[in-house]
């Protein structure tokens, strides 16, 4: 990109908005990494809250400062009003804590905002308009100027992987704009960039909303979205069949390009995020031996013989799943797959998102999974979330509604 470095000498604009230490390789790092995303930190232990909780300091009007990785420590003298983002998990952290408008760009915002739409048809009263935003991906430095967020909710370290950013962009933005917050290599605990790996650290979903909460100085709203997935997951933990009876599931990313159907393949045992609305149901990986993201031929699928078939990025209002599973069912080869045989073909949304799509796809997954014991899942869901009753649901939405819009 053209260097404009000289273009924005200014100095920084927002006394409010510090940040301490080295962006690239440095900062104080927080948070431990072996918990799970199904242990809950709302059952941990004082002690354990101490050492692994964010590291925050407030008092009043006082500044307070949040600590992660890679970013490292960034302080506060209030709650940032816009915030810039870029993968889901962290507009979805935003919309959680009662920011949704707040956010002005990310990835994708036609899809994931359709996407989040349907979600949010089903949690009354919390409205949200993501479709028209800017996209965030690949975006120039000069729009961020423009945008003048009040702060970067985005994984610096995962910025310099698009064509137009390096280091000393993200250098500079956190200088003469605001700082950046946010976490993405978590999601496989994959591997950042090599200026930022020695000391990268990885969290679960639910440690960086804990992160992103204090950002937005909204810890009771996320103690109280914190205690809900813990009771779901407890519930699916406790009333999940026993090993010996649980399904083989192949999770997939599948599309159709001239009559031909492409298969990716996710591997459930990855560490990360990525696999946090799964890992609670403790399923056996269909592709265990296969190489995550590697493309494989539906003999593969054949030879895989998943009894159950999660279709990722299947579901909703710009999504083809009907159309796959329809070419599954009419196909003398995948015919013979278990999955296809007894009708077990069903649309995941998203590959992981932040605390509100990992509610509803802990709950999609549990029903797809082990309907005998969670309830089925309609065969008709393929372009919106249905509309299940409330001895049905398998968390409170109205409680979560109300959570999001601070009437708790």
């Amino acid at each position: 990109m053209d260097d404009d470095t000289t273009r924005y000498e200014a100095p920084t604009r927002r006394d409010y908005l510090k940040f301490g230490g080295s962006l690239v390789g440095g900062g104080l790092l927080a948070g431990c990494t072996g918990q799970t995303d199904s242990e809950s930190p709302s059952t941990q232990t004082a002690a354990d809250d101490t050492e692994t909780a964010t590291e925050t300091t407030s008092s009043g009007s006082e500044s307070y400062s949040v600590t992660m990785s890679p970013v490292g420590t960034v302080e506060f003298d209030s709650p940032p009003e816009s915030a810039f983002t870029v993968l889901v998990h962290h507009a979805d952290m935003a919309l959680a804590l009662g920011y949704g408008d707040a956010i002005n760009a990310m990835y994708a915002p036609e899809l994931f905002g359709g996407l989040y739409n349907m979600f949010l048809d089903r949690l009354d009263g919390v409205p949200v308009e993501w479709t028209d935003l800017i996209n965030s991906w690949n975006i120039d430095k000069e729009t961020l100027y423009e945008l003048d967020s009040d702060v970067h909710l985005a994984d610096p370290a995962y910025m310099t992987v698009m064509d137009s950013w390096d280091a000393a962009d993200v250098e500079e933005v956190q200088t003469n704009i605001s700082p950046w917050f946010g976490n993405a290599y978590s999601d496989r605990h994959g591997e950042p960039p090599e200026a930022w790996a020695k000391n990268y650290e990885y969290y679960t979903l639910w440690e960086i909303f804990e992160k992103v909460a204090a950002v937005f100085q909204r810890e009771d709203r996320y103690q109280a979205l914190a205690a809900i997935h813990s009771e779901i997951v407890s519930e699916l933990e406790s009333n999940r069949p026993a090993e010996s009876e649980r399904p083989r599931v192949a999770r997939v990313q599948m599309g159709i390009s001239d009559g031909a159907l492409s298969i990716y393949p996710f591997n459930l045992n990855d560490p990360g995020f990525e696999q946090a609305h799964l890992r609670p149901l403790g399923v056996e990986d269909a592709f265990a031996d296969v190489e995550g993201y590697t493309q494989v031929d539906l003999e593969a699928l054949v030879e895989a013989d998943p009894d159950v078939i999660l279709a990722t990025h299947a579901l909703g209002p710009e999504r083809n799943f009907d159309e796959i599973k329809s070419h599954l069912e009419s196909d003398r080869v995948a015919q013979q797959i278990t999955a296809v045989e007894s009708g077990r073909v069903y649309p995941m949304a998203i590959r992981y998102g932040g605390p509100i799509a990992n509610l509803f796809q802990l709950e999609m997954a549990a029903k797809q999974v082990y309907p005998e014991q969670f309830g089925t899942w309609p065969d008709s869901a393929g372009t919106s979330y249905p509309a299940f009753s409330v001895s049905k649901q398998l968390f409170d939405r109205q409680a979560v509604a109300d959570i999001i819009n601070g009437d708790f």
